[in-house]
């Protein structure tokens, strides 16, 4: 049984798992400005962080409490959350497989320095340097 890319249906793991981790990333990045304070007031403070860093810890838990409880944030992150599973259902790619970077050996490699040889195959003539991780 194939399923179908544009489904709408959750499943009760998606609803209650996640979807609110998606939640869970973007809020801190989105409260990143407490998360800086907050850590930075642990660190500094050591033992003693339960005490002195109250302040801090009551901000970040009101920024990201507001964005856990925004029907339209779980809205949001919904959406987002069912395109990649819509294009995982096209491709059989997770995300995280089509967002990391090319293997270093595929970098060294332009169209203009490989030959067209039929069925959509190229035969690199000469590598030409792209990108590279180390200065020469």
């Amino acid at each position: 049984m194939a399923l179908d890319p544009a489904e709408q249906h959750l499943r009760h793991v998606e609803k209650d798992v996640l979807i609110p981790k998606i939640m869970r990333e973007k809020a801190r990045e989105r409260c990143s400005e407490q998360v800086q304070d907050f850590t930075k007031c642990c660190k500094e403070s050591g033992m003693l962080m339960v005490v002195k860093c109250r302040k801090e810890n009551s901000a970040l838990k009101e920024c990201l409490t507001a964005y856990y409880t925004d029907p339209a944030f779980y809205e949001e992150c919904k959406m987002e959350y069912l395109k990649e599973r819509e294009e995982f259902r096209k491709t059989g790619i997770p995300t995280k497989k089509r967002l990391q970077k090319l293997p270093t050996s595929m970098r060294f490699y332009s169209l203009e320095s490989a030959v067209f040889i039929g069925q959509n195959k190229f035969q690199h003539l000469t590598p030409i340097p792209l990108i590279t991780d180390k200065p020469e």
